[in-house]
């Protein structure tokens, strides 16, 4: 995980100040980067039958599909309001300030289908939670969470409690 880690660039004071941004775009740029991502991510769920990979809008977009293909599964985007064609199943979830929705195709998800969320960064498990609310009603079984960076200090595996499916995370910072 050093090896990944060292390919994140860190930027202070993004997008304001006090905030430290880890950016991934020199870890996708890197091919043994993005591979290694995948490798690991997809050796944590092997075995485990997963049908499909939920990624969640806009840099779930990234890991997801390439994860979903190398498990054999099929991906299935999780999108911000207005943005699928067919009838959805939406969530509305609450920001620092305000709120914010996604939403998922009615039937994207079949009952008892395993379902994995991924997503690059878990913060503050908002978004990941209501993510996890989506797969419960539509009647999934959330085999997991999977993250490529961990924020440890914003403590999002609290908000995740009730989640009963396990959370693994890459790299934590």
């Amino acid at each position: 995980m050093l090896e990944l880690k060292s390919l994140i660039r860190e930027v202070p004071d993004f997008p304001k100040p006090g905030i430290n941004f880890y950016d991934i775009t020199t870890l996708l740029k890197d091919s043994r980067g993005l591979a290694g991502v995948i490798d690991e991510l997809r050796q944590n769920y092997l075995g485990q039958h997963i049908d499909v990979v939920l990624g969640i809008e806009a840099r779930g977009f990234i890991f997801a599909p390439a994860l979903a293909y190398a498990l054999g599964a099929g991906f299935v985007p999780v999108r911000k309001p207005k943005k699928l064609p067919a009838a959805v199943e939406s969530v509305e979830y609450a920001l620092e300030y305000g709120t914010d929705r996604l939403e998922i195709h009615q039937d994207a998800i079949q009952p008892g289908q395993k379902v994995l969320i991924v997503d690059d960064v878990l913060a503050t498990g908002g978004t990941a939670a209501a993510v996890s609310s989506l797969v419960q009603r539509l009647g999934g079984d959330l085999m997991g969470l999977a993250f490529v960076i961990e924020l440890d200090v914003l403590n999002g595996r609290d908000k995740l409690a009730g989640v009963t499916a396990p959370v693994f995370s890459l790299i934590h910072y």
